[in-house]
C-alpha cells in the first residue's frame, strides 16, 4: 500500500491501516448484509454471513502487505494456543463484531471458527505463496503493558459492559469485560486491547481518547488504529 506522510505528525505513515489481524476481521460487521442474516434465505449453514466472514479473512490478505497480513494468523494462534474457554473467546469475538455474527447460531465453537478462519486465511495466502509457512505466535506477555491494557478497560468497563449487553442491534453479549480482561491475562495484552478498542468503537462508547492513544503508541500501532471511529468523549 502507498506510504503517506501523515499532515499531524510529519513521519511517513501508512494512512489506510486503521486495524489489523483479527480485529480488522471483526471491524468489518459495518458492512455486513443485514437482509442477508435472514435465516430462510440460505439452504445450507456453510452459504451467507458464515462465507460472507470467511471471505473476509481472505480479504485481509488483499488489504494488506504481507507483514502486516501475517498478524491473522497470528492472532487466531494466539487465541487458540491459550487456555481460555470457548465462552470467553466467543464473548470477545462478538463484542468486537458489534454481535453480528456468532458462530454459536451456526453449530460452530468459537474455536471452531477460528481455526476455519485461519484455514481460509491461509489457503488464500498459498494461492500467491505455495511455500508460506505461518510464523510462530508472538503473544505480548510484558507484565506492565498488561497492567496498562487492564487499567484502561477497567476505565470503560461500566459503560461497556451495558452498552454490549443492550445493543440497538446484534446479539447481546454478557461478560465482554470480564473476557477481554482474560484475553489480557492468559493470552495476548496485544490482541486484548484491539479486541476492548474494536468493542468501544463498535458500541460508541465515549473514550479518554488521550490515555488510549498513548497506551496504542506502546504497542507501535500505525497512526489511525486507535483514533479512528472513536468516540473521544472530550470533543
Amino acid at each position: 500500500m502507498t506510504e503517506e506522510k501523515d499532515p499531524e505528525n510529519g513521519y511517513a505513515e501508512d494512512v489506510h491501516v486503521t486495524d489489523i489481524g483479527l480485529t480488522w476481521v471483526a471491524s468489518r460487521w459495518s458492512l455486513v448484509d443485514m437482509f442477508n442474516r435472514e435465516p430462510d434465505r440460505h439452504t445450507r449453514p456453510e452459504d451467507g454471513p458464515v462465507a460472507e466472514w470467511l471471505g473476509f479473512a481472505e480479504l485481509a490478505v488483499d488489504e494488506f502487505d504481507r507483514s502486516r497480513a501475517v498478524q491473522l494468523g497470528q492472532d487466531v494462534q494466539r487465541l487458540l494456543r491459550s487456555p481460555l474457554p470457548d465462552d470467553t473467546i466467543r464473548a470477545a469475538w462478538l463484542g468486537a463484531a458489534h454481535g453480528l455474527f456468532d458462530p454459536a447460531e451456526y453449530g460452530i465453537s468459537a474455536r471452531a471458527w477460528l481455526q476455519r478462519t485461519e484455514e481460509a486465511w491461509l489457503a488464500r495466502v498459498r494461492r500467491d505463496d505455495p511455500t508460506f509457512v505461518p510464523p510462530p505466535p508472538q503473544p505480548v506477555v510484558d507484565e506492565e503493558l498488561r497492567r496498562a491494557v487492564l487499567q484502561v478497560i477497567h476505565s470503560a468497563a461500566e459503560h461497556l459492559g451495558h452498552a454490549a449487553e443492550n445493543p440497538p442491534f446484534g446479539t447481546p453479549v454478557a461478560g465482554l469485560v470480564p473476557a477481554l480482561e482474560r484475553v489480557v491475562t492468559e493470552s495476548c495484552a496485544d490482541l486484548g486491547y484491539r479486541l476492548f478498542l474494536r468493542a468501544m468503537k463498535a458500541y460508541h462508547v465515549p473514550a479518554d481518547k488521550p490515555s488510549l492513544v498513548a497506551l496504542g503508541e506502546r504497542f507501535d500501532y500505525a497512526y489511525w488504529v486507535v483514533r479512528e471511529g472513536l468516540n473521544d468523549r472530550a470533543a
